[in-house]
């Protein structure tokens, strides 16, 4: 069995919050952490042959999690990038998140790495004209040249729409393991296969 080096970076949907870190001095800072709180620990128990590496900060747009790209790159096989709802938060563009994350995307590719692009989760916290934006930035992140993770479709309510189903987020804004449990085994694939 080979080992696939998957490349993650993000915000906080991938750092695990609100219950884990990928960062041990962040890490540090929470009361009980739960490496369960993160759809990669449940990816890699689905495939044992998966190794993450982790670059995902809380908070972060993706201006920001773009200039932490190469720190994670090196000997990778596989890049996921996950981003977009803190620009929409801070006011930013739907079409700028795009164009970042569309920039991620080409700079794996050009690496010859296999990529995918999660799309973003609904927004328990968040207001009519945030479902809107997310739903147009998934648009577009759909339309991207990478595998697409299904997150949103995988956490959202089917009745209460821009929701995530009851039990899917202990805070509004992050997935509760269990969201993390269903991320890492539903939405999470291998680019190309």
């Amino acid at each position: 069995m080979s080992t696939i080096v998957v490349a993650v970076v993000g915000d906080s949907i991938s750092a695990g919050s609100p219950l884990w870190d990928p960062d041990p001095a962040v890490r540090a800072g929470i009361a009980a952490p739960d490496e369960r709180s993160q759809w990669q620990w449940w990816a890699a128990r689905a495939d044992p042959r998966l190794e993450f590496r982790t670059s995902a900060v809380y908070g972060e747009r993706t201006d920001e999690i773009a200039h932490r790209l190469e720190s994670v790159l090196a000997g990778a096989h596989v890049l996921v990038v996950q981003g977009g709802i803190n620009d929409l938060v801070q006011g930013h563009a739907v079409e700028r998140a795009a164009r970042n994350l569309a920039g991620m995307v080409e700079r794996g590719g050009r690496l010859g790495l296999r990529v995918a692009v999660a799309d973003v989760l609904p927004w328990d916290n968040g207001d009519e004209r945030a479902a809107r934006d997310i739903r147009r930035l998934n648009e577009l992140i759909g339309a991207l040249p990478a595998t697409v993770l299904p997150f949103h479709e995988t956490l959202a309510d089917p009745v209460a729409a821009g929701r995530m189903r009851a039990g899917l987020s202990d805070d509004g804004d992050h997935p509760s393991v269990e969201g993390h449990r269903l991320l890492g085994e539903r939405a999470f694939r291998l680019p190309g296969l």
